[in-house]
Formats: structure tokens, sequence, C-alpha cells
């Protein structure tokens, strides 16, 4: 049975496998106003406990459907202003759902350009069209003759070309011919890649793998159709898509050719299929399939980016530690700078350990006064330039105190140092302290400052420019939201970048929330949230059980609890003879808290365990706590290493085809899916995963081209 289009609930529950139920109560709290992380954690009984991926796709899907029934109430007004509108017809369009099948039964009725079959019909040939289409005149060249004879044609063949554009026009819009290529390109299409006449130059060899290429479109990998897409557009590769033509109109003139067609119209209608398949057909459904792979590689990547992204944000941060930021450099110097527990500027300086200066004795001396003076726990070096040579330099020193040496990636720190929220946080610093400090503060909180940066900056993905942008965006923004309130924030002491992702507030309420704690002083209750301007009871409905407020009156303020939810706590106190902040103080009580006894019509079990959690375990950070990868000391460029040893790295990017890990140098190690394990194939994050340390085996080194071939066959995967 068809469910009528406009039951959305229905639709996407079918298509996600969800209950309607629990979809029609999603989309209610979504146009209410409600956030993803406020429905996943806060409104578990009315979805049936739907995560936050599944509440994201069904927003997703409904903002697609809701665009699908835009288009369709446009293509109705275009049909019936056009009088052709019938009920068969209406009907049809209200029970589709497939974009494709939508625009193939417009087509006939879209206003058409000043094509060759629009020429035609100007001339007042469509008569002659029809009468060679229906294949019943005998005498068809006398009755062309005819139609010259007007005088809108200068003889009887050029009547008949006309009419057989658009004859080759109606079968371009024919649904059933154009299903009948779609269907075969979809099942039978064969990717083709080869270097393009005349190609640009490819002095790195990025595009020698895809040369000579001829593959199922089907069984093409979403990596490798990428990588081919970037070659044509970088005018070195030619792609094309392709099925047997031949074939397929032959299957087209079967049947638009009817059985007992005249000897003449039979030749003149398979003329024209053959015209219509080349000049009109392919063209446009080859256009369409590219699309759709490119669509369904984009899908892949930009999973593959989000999935890469929520790990490198949930990095396990270095809470309470005092940092010295190093941003390493040879001729320019090592800018260094320290920053207390919170991530505030205490100094910067510039230090020339390496070369050409090589002033060893000089930068000792700085890094140890700074390490004293301030009282630094950790030094965080950056990965790039100079990195492993800043990072022997430290190594080698002589400390006045206990301090760890920490390697720290440093992509995007260029791009957050020249943005406008490094600009106002250091108005009087130039870009290299600002880079720095970004470093210095990646090790403390990797998810605060991260957010700062365009994640597409960051470095963890792959052809994430050459996917759809938008499409990018949306991914991302979700999994930069999702992970910010999952950790959950301290309102005093957050950016408004951070802020700025909470639930339910964005830049502009982040910004006000600033300005307050700046005028005001710390928060010291939730309640006080409804102060700051512009913070109606929506917003604060959405954000306050995401903001925390370390040290308050009301200890609850420091938890996942929702304030809607603090009565309910002080009645269990009450029950169990103590208060919330026993409750808080001491999480073994929450364990003996009798859910069942609390159930009601507006509290169930899923709101009921999300409190005795977090009584039982109090502003916990989800995190974990930070690892410090050691790589080998012996290596220090790619010409150390050679075929057959075992080395420590970070992995720090997966792929579709692999993984990159840091080796501590210049170059990242490739670790190929083929190299790992069968199950990366579908779920890469049972083998690695971004930020975990890995013994790897070297296979092949090449140094011209600075790549290193990784296996974990033969030896343990992690350390």
């Amino acid at each position: 049975m068809r469910i009528p289009a406009t039951d959305l609930p229905s639709i996407i529950g079918e298509e996600l496998n969800l209950p309607r139920k629990s979809v029609n109560a999603t989309i209610k709290l979504l146009d209410d106003g409600a956030t993803i992380p406020f429905i996943a954690r806060y409104r578990k009984e009315a979805t049936g406990e739907l995560d936050e991926k599944k509440i994201y796709q069904i927003s997703s899907r409904l903002e697609a459907l809701r665009e699908l029934l835009k288009r369709r109430e446009f293509i109705v007004e275009q049909i019936k202003s056009a009088g052709a509108l019938t009920d068969e017809l209406a009907d049809r369009i209200e029970h589709t759902l497939d974009p494709a099948t939508l625009e193939d039964i417009y087509l006939p009725f879209k206003p058409k350009r000043r094509t060759r079959a629009e020429i035609a019909r100007e001339k007042g040939l469509e008569p002659l069209a029809k009468i060679i289409m229906s294949q019943t005149a005998t005498h068809i060249d006398l009755t062309a003759q005819k139609f010259a004879e007007k005088g809108n044609v200068d003889n009887p063949d050029d009547a008949i070309s006309g009419a057989l554009d658009i004859i080759a026009e109606w079968m371009s819009e024919n649904e059933k011919a154009r299903n009948l290529v779609r269907a075969r390109y979809q099942r039978g299409a064969v990717l083709t890649s080869t270097k393009a006449k005349g190609a640009a130059a490819d002095p790195d060899g990025l595009y020698e793998n895809y040369y000579d290429v001829k593959q199922p479109l089907r069984m093409v990998a979403s990596h490798r159709f990428l990588a081919i897409n970037r070659g044509c557009e970088a005018g070195i590769l030619k792609m094309d898509i392709t099925i047997n033509d031949d074939e397929m109109i032959e299957r087209l003139g079967r049947f638009f050719v009817k059985h007992d067609a005249t000897d003449r119209c039979s030749c003149l209608v398979k003329s024209a299929v053959r015209d219509c398949y080349r000049r009109l057909l392919k063209p446009s459904i080859e256009h369409e399939i590219m699309a759709a792979a490119k669509e369904k590689a984009d899908t892949t990547a930009i999973e593959m980016f989000a999935d890469n992204l929520r790990q490198l944000l949930l990095a396990p941060p270095m809470f309470g530690k005092r940092v010295m930021g190093i941003d390493p450099g040879f001729k320019t110097g090592c800018k260094v700078v320290c920053l207390d527990a919170q991530g505030r500027l205490l100094s910067n300086d510039v230090i020339f350990p390496n070369a050409p200066v090589s002033d060893i004795h000089g930068a000792t001396y700085q890094v140890c006064s700074l390490v004293d003076h301030f009282q630094i726990d950790v030094i965080a070096v950056g990965t790039g330039t100079a990195g492993r040579e800043t990072e022997k330099f430290l190594n080698n020193v002589r400390y006045p105190r206990k301090v760890q040496i920490v390697p720290v990636c440093e992509d995007g720190a260029s791009v957050y140092s020249a943005s406008d929220i490094a600009r106002e946080e250091f108005p009087d610093k130039d870009i290299t302290v600002r880079g720095a400090v970004s470093i210095g503060r990646r090790l403390l909180d990797p998810l605060a400052e991260l957010v700062k940066i365009d994640p597409k900056s960051i470095g963890v993905g792959q052809y994430q420019h050459d996917v759809d942008q938008t499409r990018l965006k949306s991914a991302l923004d979700f999994t930069v939201e999702s992970c910010v309130n999952s950790v959950g924030v301290n309102v005093n002491t957050a950016s408004k970048s951070l802020l700025s992702y909470v639930s339910g507030i964005g830049p502009a309420l982040a910004r006000y929330i600033v300005e307050y704690r700046e005028e005001n002083g710390p928060f010291k209750s939730r309640r006080d949230f409804l102060n700051v301007p512009r913070m109606g009871e929506k917003a604060f409905q959405q954000c306050a059980g995401f903001l925390r407020i370390p040290g308050a009156t009301n200890p609850l303020d420091n938890t996942a609890i929702h304030p809607e939810r603090y009565e309910l706590v002080e009645q269990i106190a009450r029950d169990m003879r103590t208060t919330p902040a026993a409750l808080v103080a001491n999480p073994n009580i929450a364990k003996n808290i009798e859910i069942a006894a609390y159930v009601d019509k507006n509290v169930g079990v899923p709101t009921l365990m999300l409190i005795v959690d977090e009584l039982s375990k109090p502003s916990r950070d989800p995190r974990g706590e930070a690892q410090i990868t050691q790589f080998d000391d012996s290596i220090t460029s790619i010409t150390d290493i050679r075929p057959g040893m075992e080395l420590t790295g970070k992995v720090n990017n997966i792929t579709a085809f692999g993984a990159f890990v840091d080796l501590g140098i210049k170059e990242n190690g490739l670790l190929h899916v083929s190299q790992m394990s069968e199950r990366f194939i579908n779920n890469p994050n049972e083998v690695v995963s971004i930020g975990q340390t890995i013994r790897a085996k070297v296979m092949d080194v090449d140094p011209t081209r600075g790549r290193i071939a990784l296996t974990l066959k033969g030896i343990a995967p992690s350390v």
C-alpha cells in the first residue's frame, strides 16, 4: 500500500526503520524549536530513546521531503496553468517521492528553450511529426512535400528532418524510455579514467594510479571516484561513464517502433531513436548518473570526515596544567608562549635552538627560566616544520621542575591565528604568537580550542574540498554541536566560539553571555542565565542542562540534570532523608534510588536513569585521560627509516582506503586498509581511531615522493 505523501512521519519511519510514533514526536519537537542535543538527552520518553544520529537523520530527511513537497506544488501549478493537469496526473505527482521520477513527469510540460524541436514546431512541422510517429502513413514523402510547399521549409527532406527533431524530443521526454536508459546505467555503467589529451603536469604523480582505470561504476570506491573527479577538474584525467550504446538503441527501437509499421516510417522512427539517444537521452541520463555517483561518494566522505572530527574533538584534555606552547621554526625561530591552567596568555617570547642560528645555550636558559617562573607542567610543541628538531632539543634540556614534552598536531593553527576570533582574543599580538597559543590550548582542552577553527582546515578527512559544501557544513556543524553538548561547557570560562555551539544559544546569544559575565562576574546559578539579554524561557530550556557552573550554590547546576527536574531530585533526596548536595557529594547514595517509585506520566525510566547516572558520577568528563605518544628517538627524518623497522606512531587521519600515522617526522606513514583488517572496510574504528598510539612495521619507503607504507600484520596493533 502506498503511503500518502503528506504523512511525513510514516514515510520517514519506513525509510529509516523507526517507529512512526517516535518520528512524529521528534518532528513535533523539532518544529517547536527544540535542538537535536536537547531532544536526545531530555526528551527520551517522547522519542522512544532515539539517539542524536537518528534524530539528525530524521531532521535531514524531513527537510529534504519538505523541499520535495514544495517542488511538487510548483510543478502542479505549472501544469495546471498550462491546462494539462488531469486527475490521473495529479494522483501520480501526489504519490511520487523520487525527485528523478517527479522531474520526468514534469519534463514534457517544462518551458522549452529554443531547441531544434522548438524551431521545427515554429515552422508548423508538429502535425508531420505526429503522422510519422503514428507509423501508419504509406506515402510520407508526399505528405512532407505538402509541408514544404507551404513555404516554411525549403524541401521535403528539411520537413522530415524537422519532424524527426520533434519526435526525438518526445522520445527523450518519455518517462518509460528514460527509466529504461536510467536502469541500464544504474546496473551496468562502466567508469573509465584515462590521462587527458594535452594533460596538465602531474609532477608528484598524484594521479598515476588513475591513468588507465576501467571498472563498473557501482563498484568504484568513493575515494577513487572523488580522486578521479579531482583529477578531471585539474585537467589531468578524463572520465567517462558508458554503457553499450548499440544495445540501448536497439532496445529503445523495440519500444518505439511498431511491429506493423511501414518500412519508410519505421526507418524514420529508428533514425529518431538514434538521434534521441545520442543527442538527448544519453547526455541527460549520464549527467544524472554522474551526479548520483558523486552524491554517493560525497556521503561516504562526509560521514568519514564527521567521524574523524568527532574523535579529534573528543580527545582527552589536560585540565589543571600550566602549559608552554611552542610553534617551531628554523630561520624565524620558535615562538614560545606560557599559559595558565585556564589557557590565559602569561608570556610570549622567541628562541632559536635550530639552524641556522643554533643558539642552544640561550634557548635552554630562556626555556628553563620560563618553566621555573610560570611553574610550567607540560610543553606542547607543534609537529609542523622544525617540530621534530625542536622536540629533540627540548628532550635534552634539564629543567628546574618536572615537565612533559608533548607533540601536538598544528593543522589549522595558522587558520586560527589569522582569523577574526584570534584578532579579537589577542588584538595586540601577531599571528605567530596566536598560533603558539592555539597549539598550547589544544593540549589543555582540544574541544574548546578546535571549535574556533573551520573543521575543513583541521586536516582529518578525505577530499573535503571536493564534496558538496552545504552538506559537509551541515554534517560538521552537527558533529561539533554534538561533541560540545555531550561534554558540557563551563559557562564561566567558555569562549564565545564554544558557547555558540551549545544547544539553543548560537553566536549572538553567546556574545551576550560573555558580555554579561564580564560586566557582572561569574554566574552563580543557572537561573542567572535568564538575566542575560535575549535569553528567553525557550533558549533557557534548550541550553541550561548543557551549561555547567562549578562551585554553584546549587550543586545540581554543575551536572547534566536539567533544572526542570530539580524538584524531582529534591523529592528523591527528601525520601532518602538527605539533600541534593549530599546526593552529589556522595555518589554511592544514588545507587540505592528506587527508580520505579518515581515513574509517572511525566517522567519515565530513561530520565530517571539519566538523573541516577549524573548523581553517581557528577561532573564527569566523557573524554577520559590524555595519553602521550613517545616516538622513536632514532628517527628524525624519512631517510632514517628502512623497510622492516617497527615504529611507534599516532593515528591522525582515517580515510576509506586506510589511516595516516604520525611517526614524529614531517611525512606521515600510510597504513593501507589491506594491511589492517577486513573489519576496517565496515567499521574503521574497530581497528584504529584518531589519536590512538600504534606500533606498525615499515613495508616500503620512498624518500623522493615522501611516502611510507606501514602494516599491522604480524605485530600487535596498539601499545
